[in-house]
């Protein structure tokens, strides 16, 4: 009896074994088939080195809403009322070379040095009508558009559009080109990042590619005193006292390139930058006439002597009676 009932579960055993058997054969075969089939059963296999998906940030963030009606009402109103508040209290700017302006019709580019993340609130308060009116701002796509939340904010009341530092993108590229001839202009910052002691960086090519392609003016601005309010790293700002002076627009020349004419962009910076500290503007033409300009990048000393020799008051400083320094900018 013993023996007969062992046979009977060994016999169970072995059905069960088969038959768990032929349910793998069965799912291994649906799943053969499954791996064989083509789209939309199964997805797409992409080559390799290809280019990732469009996503909802970065360079592909679409910016369009945010030239809207209601948009562009509502980034007037924050500018003209928290943004203004804000700038007056932090940076007190002394706003230069207005007039010269007088004679630039339709949009522009304009392009100033990097200081800190103030600047482009100092300079969208300085810049006067019409141009502040229709103004987009040329922003690090991965910075400022690394998110939804961060890109919205950026879109709305900064009026930003994503700028790739590192590499070309066309799409932004398009985008910045059709955005200048359709009349909005461009606040750039050629440097590529913010400065790190508050001095300047050399320029990329890239205000005069976008201006070349757009067939539209560079309107050379130079911001000081705003590395004090808000320099890389800190968290907070501080107040301090802020200079924005703008310069006569350039045009492309016949036989110029972006190259030579990123040069020529940044030592009207540059002389701008001389005016500026010594108060002097025909001293300062002077030297560039010459290509004699204090150099935007800060002499090559000590890190605390590049410092030092930015702590010389501004000229509208010296007018307010402040004590200023003996050295002229910047020779230490």
């Amino acid at each position: 009896m013993a023996e007969q009932m062992a046979g009977q579960k060994s016999g169970q055993r072995e059905l069960s074994h088969l038959s768990t058997k032929r349910s793998r054969r069965k799912r291994a075969s649906v799943t053969r088939i499954l791996r064989g089939a083509e789209f939309p059963l199964r997805a797409a296999v992409a080559p390799r080195g290809h280019a990732p998906l469009p996503t909802h940030c970065g360079p592909n963030y679409d910016t369009d809403w945010a030239r809207r009606f209601p948009a562009r009402v509502a980034r007037r109103a924050a500018r003209d009322t928290v943004a203004r508040a804000l700038v007056r209290y932090y940076a007190q700017p002394t706003i230069k070379g207005v007039d010269r302006l007088s004679e630039l019709e339709g949009p522009a580019v304009f392009a100033a040095n990097h200081q800190s993340h103030a600047d482009t609130a100092v300079i969208i308060t300085s810049i006067p009508e019409p141009w502040c009116n229709r103004l987009v701002v040329g922003a690090a796509a991965d910075y400022f558009f690394g998110n939804r939340v961060t890109s919205t904010i950026s879109a709305l009341f900064v009026g930003a559009i994503p700028i790739e530092r590192t590499a070309l993108n066309r799409r932004t590229i398009d985008k910045a080109v059709a955005l200048l001839r359709n009349g909005w202009s461009l606040v750039i910052y050629p440097e590529g990042g913010r400065s790190r002691d508050g001095w300047g960086q050399q320029f990329r090519p890239g205000a005069a590619f976008l201006a070349k392609r757009a067939g539209v003016p560079v309107v050379p601005v130079h911001i000081r005193g705003t590395f004090d309010i808000l320099r890389k790293g800190r968290a907070w700002p501080k107040r301090a006292s802020a200079v924005v002076n703008f310069g006569r627009p350039l045009s492309f020349g016949a036989e110029e390139n972006n190259r030579r004419f990123t040069h020529r962009l940044q030592a009207a910076v540059e002389s701008l930058a001389d005016e500026t500290a010594t108060g002097n503007w025909f001293a300062a033409r002077r030297r560039l006439h010459s290509a004699d300009s204090p150099d935007l990048k800060g002499p090559a000393v000590s890190a605390w002597r590049r410092r030092w020799a930015l702590t010389e008051p501004a000229s509208s400083d010296r007018a307010a009676g402040r004590s200023a320094a003996k050295h002229r900018w910047p020779f230490v």
